[in-house]
């Protein structure tokens, strides 16, 4: 059974950093599936934030997070990292890991302040 669970959430100011974990669980993370860190604000939809593939040697990002966040993974750890630098306000919102297509964690709420 693919379980997922998120970490590392919280409130900061503008301008601070935090660090996203997603612990995997149930496959073989090293091979199975590219992984994904999407977010949802009040009111809004949920979007992709980053993504990074299975291997770990190709990642994508959202214009609005790129140069601030990175997405990575620690294979022995079988965890995806978010770091998140240059905190915004707009980057208020609930994150979720994702692991392929249809694997989903619960989320993790990031509070930024002005």
């Amino acid at each position: 059974q693919v379980q997922l669970v998120e970490s590392g959430g919280g409130s900061a100011q503008a301008g601070g950093s935090l660090r996203l974990s997603c612990a995997a669980s149930g496959f073989t993370f090293t091979t199975h599936y590219a992984m994904s860190w999407f977010r949802q604000a009040p009111g809004k939809e949920r979007e992709l934030v980053a993504a990074i593939t299975s291997g770990g040697g190709s990642t994508n990002y959202a214009d609005s997070v790129k140069g601030r966040f990175t997405i990575s993974r620690g294979n022995v750890q079988n965890t995806v990292f978010l770091q998140m630098n240059s905190l915004k306000p707009e980057d208020t919102a609930v994150y979720y890991c994702k692991a392929g297509t249809r694997y989903w964690g619960k989320g993790t709420l990031v509070t930024v302040s002005s």
